[in-house]
């Protein structure tokens, strides 16, 4: 893929090297998601992120998963694989 459709090869291996540098910084998050993703996200899910910076106080919010929300973690689920 390349153009405004798309990546080029150069962009989607750059990607995969961050990815895989990411997964080895932090194997517990990828298991997490592994483990959320493993199974089908439903309606009515919710879901929870929350971000700390240093000397700060968290920052959370929240989704509960609609109907027309599940398409997009299908997706989202498959860019994981």
């Amino acid at each position: 893929m390349n153009g405004k459709n798309g990546m080029n090869a150069a962009s989607v291996l750059k990607l995969m090297a961050a990815r895989n540098q990411f997964n080895q910084n932090h194997p517990k998050f990828g298991a997490f998601l592994k483990a959320v993703f493993s199974g089908k996200i439903e309606e009515g899910t919710v879901i929870e992120l929350s971000v700390t910076r240093p000397g700060t106080d968290p920052i959370t919010t929240n989704i509960k998963v609609q109907q027309s929300d599940l398409e997009l973690l299908e997706d989202l689920k498959e860019l994981m694989k």
